[in-house]
């Protein structure tokens, strides 16, 4: 199976699980692919080649699932386990061998990692600025995160707990940005 094949498959499994459960929102689904793809892959423009990804609160696998469909390796996590069960069909449907779904809390997993670990955090739509450096601070990884036009203010309010080097760089899908994150301490 091809990506072209892989992605007009995972668009179809939103599609029909989306008629069950939340996993985008209703208005989005007839724009999967502009809204939801082309915004997950705009990070394998600025990604370092052969890093891992961790996917925190995965969800209906984005950024994740589209990472691992261009090839890189992915843990997604997700603490729902109807989600989770989600991204496990899509996983073996799409026979996605680099893709890895853990069906759990990030503040868990986060504790399974090295302290120097070489991994990489991604996340679209997880939760604030300041909640994702709580969850991930004591790792030291860098973070790779799609986040809305209010990141400015995000982190402003992450400066006031923590000292990091980041870099925003424009979305090419819309008007937010992708911030890199490194240095946390």
């Amino acid at each position: 199976m091809n990506n072209k094949e892989k992605f007009d498959r995972y668009e179809a499994l939103l599609i029909e699980w989306s008629a069950k459960m939340n996993l985008v929102a209703p208005s989005t689904l007839k724009h999967i692919k502009e809204r939801h793809f082309a915004d997950s892959a705009q990070l394998a423009d600025v990604l370092p080649a052969g890093v891992n990804i961790i996917d925190l609160g995965s969800g209906a696998g984005f950024p994740g699932v589209v990472l691992a469909i261009l090839g890189w390796n992915v843990v997604c996590i997700e603490s729902i386990g109807k989600k989770a069960a989600f991204l496990q069909t899509v996983k073996e449907n799409l026979c996605l061998d680099n893709l890895t779904v853990y069906h759990g809390r990030v503040e868990d997993f986060v504790t399974t990692l090295p302290r120097q670990s070489d991994s990489i955090f991604a996340a679209r739509a997880f939760a604030p600025l300041i909640k994702i450096l709580d969850y991930v601070a004591k790792t030291k990884c860098r973070l790779f995160l799609l986040k809305g036009r209010e990141i400015e203010k995000e982190i402003a309010v992450a400066k006031k707990k923590y000292n990091f080097d980041y870099k925003l760089i424009p979305s090419k899908t819309g008007d937010g940005y992708i911030i890199v994150i490194q240095n946390s301490r």
